[in-house]
Parts: C-alpha cells; structure tokens; sequence
C-alpha cells in the first residue's frame, strides 16, 4: 500500500552540511524587506516555483518540465546550497505572522514552514544521506520522462540525453556521500539499481534508432547511455563490496532510528495532532476493538463453515481458522493483474451509483506491472500520479506480478489477497482512494497544498475510502466482507503499532511476526515482506492509521453536529478541495466555513 510521494528537496539534496550560500539565494535582509513590502501569496508563490527550479527531479513528478534536462547531483556543495536555500526561505516566511493571515494562506504558511523546516532536519540531523545508498537512483525521472507524452518523442529523449550527461557526475557523488550505510539499505539500493539498469536497455536504444535524431545525436546518446549503464554498476560492484564488508565486519548501524529521532520525523512527516506515542497508544486499542468485532462475526459465521467442528476456546485462534478458510477463496496466480483490471470499471460505477463523490473520466487509470526500479522495498501495489503541472497525463496503478515468487510464496501471497481482500486494495489504490484523491487534489487552486503532499492525508484518505464503501454496501453487507475487513484494517493498525515498537521499543523480528501472523492473521509473505519494510523506513507506515482516525473522526462529529443536514458527498468534495494539506488543517478549514 505504499504510494509514491513527492518530497521537496529530499530526493535531489541527500548529503553534507556546509553553510556557503548558493548564488541565488536571497539575503536574509532582503528577504525580510521583500516579503513585508509583497502579499503573503506572492511570496509563497515565489518561494514554490524558486523551489521548483532548484529541484527539476520534484518539478519532473509535478508535472512541469522547464528544467527537465538538468540532473541534479546530490554532492557535498549541493547539501550546502539546500541547506542555506532552506535558512533564507524561512526567514522570508518569518516576516509574516500565521495569526494575522486568512485561514487559507495561513495553512500555507505553515506548509512551506514545515516543509523547510524539515529540510534542515533531514540534511543536518536524520542525515540519511549518508547511511542510505538506495536514496539514489536516476531512473525514476527518467522513466517518467520516457512514458509521460508532454512533448514529442524526439524532444523527450533529447531531454533524457541531456540528463545522462551527469550520471556518472551522480553515482560518483553518491559513492562519496555514504559514510555509515544499513545493510538493510544497502541490499535494498542494490535490487533497485539493478532494476534501475533496465530503463538504459535495449528498449531505449530502440526507441533512439526509430526517431528523427541525426547521426551525430544518435551516437551521443549511445555513448551516454553507455557511460550511465557503467556508472550504475559500478555503483552496483561498490554497493556490493560495502555488503561484504559490513557482514565481514559484523557491527553495523543499526536500521532503528531510536526515540528522539523518531517523534521529530514523526512531527515533520505526519504534521498530526497526534504525538507518535499517543498514536501508538490508540492503534493499541483499535487493535482491541478489533479483535472483539472479527469475532463476533467469527461466532455468526461458524455454523455456516464449521458445522460440526468445535470451536476453539481462544479467541484468536478461533478467528484466525475462520480467516484462513475464507482466504482459500482467490483468483488463480496468472489472473490476479487482469481481475484488478476488471474490477477497477466496477468500483467506478458504485462510486457513480451512490452518488458518493465527483469523478472525473476524462483522466482514466493504467493499471501495469510495477517498473523494475521500482521493486524491493516491501509493497505489492502503488500509484503513481501526476502532477498539477500536468494533470492530463496518466495515473498508474503499479502491481508488482508474482513471476519471482515461488509456488509456496505465491500461494501465500493469493491467500493474503483473497477474493474479499483483494477488492479492498483496490479499493484503497484505486477508487475512490489513491486515484481519486490525487485527482481531486491537482485540481485545488493552491499549488502548495497541492504539491506539498501529506502522506498522512493522502494514506488516511484511501483507508477511510474503505470503510465508507463497505459502509455504503459494496460487497453487500456479507458477514464475509466485513470479517476481511477487520483482518484488513488490522493491517493499517499493527503497521503503526510495529513501526513505533520496533523502531523506538526495540521489538525483535520474532516479536513481530508474532504480531502479524497471530494477531493481525496475515500470511507468512506478507508478513515477511512486512518485517522487511518497516527496516527500510521509518513513520511511513503510521500515516495510514493516523489520517485515517482524523477522518474518520472528523466526519462522525460533523454528522452528530448537523444531524439530517449531514450530506455525504459534500463532505467528500470538500473534504478533497483542499489538495493535500494535512488532517488537522482541512479540519480547521472546513470548521471556519472556508
């Protein structure tokens, strides 16, 4: 369930501290005098589309590709650059008092703050630059350049001709910026820049020999794309060496970030009311909750599947064999691409039917397998968005096929994503989740809200999308569809309850399997693939619950406040206008009738 975000500057600026000013970065005297002479939006305005320019990898996934060509290199002088292009910004912003803006500049205040705020953080304290070599990767842009058709053919691949100019510029800055790397990650950038390799391949070369590029580009393009291929791995052969070493050596960093540096990534990339440990506390009880509702529905169905069968005496045992006769029930190994396929259409038209929400079908969704570089990091499904510089192009649903796992693995993996759960995910991915959302969100009238993308919104979003569908009679009320329900959410409950245990508490891998195999009933895949994940990041796998308890919070307190006025497709719209600023911000919006 993971998605693909955008970060300000995190993807271009991953290492050093050094304090030389960039060239274009404004004095903070100036700053200051500018910004009380100029509205509060043109400032903002100014500082995005300065940020914009800065970062042509964040500008590539908005959607917008004036500085397309340009690689950025991720080197020592760069991190100087963000970090004093980050002081100046903030103080530009400091010359405007939130308390005296309107509502809705004041979010973006406090988005921009934030999100410079955060910078700083990143590059001088989390430093993940220099312990996490799977930050970088040239393919991403890349790809997206070769398969989104802002522009002709030929100008496109001119664009990622000249981007290839520096890869070996970048992988020499990387190699260079790595200091104290995880295994963990280590072995993730591994798997990546192998996939990363496939983009240079045969495909391209092709695409080359069939355009209206004359003799001489051809062969700079083929040079390039040689010296980029040869960049990669010989990052690939130092990443590998580093893997040796680090098991010969036998004391490497750990992947656990500890408490002091998990409650402040918590603040900057979840932005919530919630503290990490009050969040962890709440998931603790939902767990609870949940566990009494699975089995009520447990009991209600026993006599239908187990006639004759003693009940267990232990409560999760008892729902646990339920669940995993039910999870017999999926699509065979080579179908599960094309049923997502078939089934996106029919969500589309409950949506429509219900009347739940605006859709738009002008912008139609591509499901695909997901891109080789893509690959490794834990999660069978994402999206990809475009973004509102380019709101026309294509949204993907990325499904990663099951071709590497084993028959056992895949087994597992189709009883995870039986018939009833299955629907959900797409539900989640697709309609009225992910998808939906990010249409909704391209079209707000604030870049900022719309660009500066709270993972916790857009995450709480799709698993509130869930529930409000069941709510509202997908999968016709069965008992069936809400038992995989619970097991479900169960997922996005002990992925905040693991995340916390294991990065602050210590939790150890047998701990939490345990918790994902016996409490939360997923399958060994899942789990082990979960077990994975939550060592290669850090909060992300909060986000989910954590915007999920605000949403859903928020609309049943706005249902007992306006009784029968309570409409709910006008919740969802507007709840949707306003891109995706966080939770607690569209609460307070929507509170002051903006």
């Amino acid at each position: 369930m993971r998605k693909t975000c955008l970060s300000l500057f995190l993807a271009a600026a991953l290492a050093g501290c050094q304090t030389a000013p960039p060239p274009d970065a404004p004095r903070e005297g100036a700053a200051a005098a500018a910004s009380r002479e100029a509205g509060f939006p043109a400032v903002a305005e100014s500082l995005l589309m300065r940020a914009l320019e800065r970062s042509p990898e964040w500008s590539i996934y908005a959607g917008r590709y004036d500085d397309a060509a340009t690689l950025t290199v991720p080197d020592a002088q760069r991190r100087a650059e963000d970090l004093s292009f980050a002081e100046a910004a903030l103080a530009e912003l400091a010359a405007f008092d939130p308390a005296q803006l309107p509502p809705d500049q004041r979010i973006d205040h406090m988005l921009l703050t934030n999100r410079f705020e955060s910078t700083l953080w990143y590059l001088s304290i989390f430093r993940d630059w220099a312990w996490n070599p799977a930050s970088y990767n040239v393919a991403g842009p890349i790809g997206l350049l070769l398969n989104t058709p802002y522009a002709d053919e030929d100008s496109r691949l001119r664009t990622v001709m000249a981007r290839l100019e520096r890869v070996p510029d970048y992988y020499r800055a990387a190699r260079a910026s790595i200091e104290d790397p995880t295994p963990e990650h280590v072995e993730l950038a591994i798997v990546q820049s192998r996939g990363a390799l496939s983009v240079f391949g045969d495909g391209l070369r092709e695409r080359i020999a069939g355009l209206g590029l004359d003799a001489a580009e051809r062969a700079t393009f083929e040079t390039r794309i040689d010296a980029a291929r040869e960049a990669i791995q010989g990052w690939i052969d130092w990443l590998e060496g580093e893997q040796a070493r680090l098991a010969e050596r036998g004391n490497a960093r750990s992947f656990r970030i500890g408490p002091d540096l998990y409650e402040a990534k918590f603040r900057y990339d979840v932005q919530s009311d919630f503290t990490a440990r009050e969040l962890y506390e709440r998931a603790v009880a939902e767990k609870e909750r949940l566990h009494a509702q699975m089995d009520g529905i447990t009991r209600q169905l026993w006599p239908k599947y187990f006639a004759g069968t003693a009940m267990p005496q232990d409560r999760l045992e008892r729902i646990g064999m339920m669940v995993g006769h039910l999870s017999q029930r999926h699509v065979a190994r080579e179908d599960f691409v094309d049923e997502i396929r078939r089934q996106i259409p029919l969500l589309a038209e409950f949506v429509r039917e219900h009347d739940l929400l605006d859709q738009d079908e002008s912008r139609p969704l591509v499901v695909r397998e997901t891109p080789e570089y893509m690959r490794g990091g834990g999660a069978g499904a994402s999206i990809s968005a475009p973004g509102p510089f380019n709101p026309t192009a294509n949204t993907y649903y990325n499904v990663s096929p099951l071709d590497g796992y084993t028959d056992e693995q895949a087994a597992s993996f189709l009883r995870e994503y039986n018939h009833w759960v299955l629907q959900i995910l797409n539900i989640h991915e697709a309609i009225p989740g992910h998808y939906t959302q990010l249409l909704h969100a391209n079209k707000t009238p604030s870049l900022i809200k719309s660009l500066i993308r709270n993972g916790a919104m857009i995450e709480g979003w799709a698993v509130y999308a869930e529930r409000m569908m069941l709510e509202q009679g997908w999968g016709g009320q069965e008992p069936e569809m809400w038992l995989m329900y619970g097991k479900w959410n169960l997922r996005v409950v002990t992925n905040a309850i693991l995340d916390y245990a294991v990065h602050v508490e210590g939790m150890t891998e047998a701990q939490a399997m345990d918790l994902l195999r016996r409490e939360a009933f997923q399958e060994e895949t899942e789990a082990v693939n979960k077990w994975r994940r939550v060592r290669l990041s850090q909060v992300q796998l909060t986000s989910y619950f954590t915007g999920y308890a605000e949403i859903y919070d928020f609309r049943e307190r706005l249902k007992r406040e306006q009784g029968e006025a309570f409409d709910l497709k006008t919740f969802h719209n507007r709840f949707l206008s306003y891109g995706n600023a966080p939770v607690p911000a569209i609460v307070g919006l929507m509170g002051e009738g903006r």
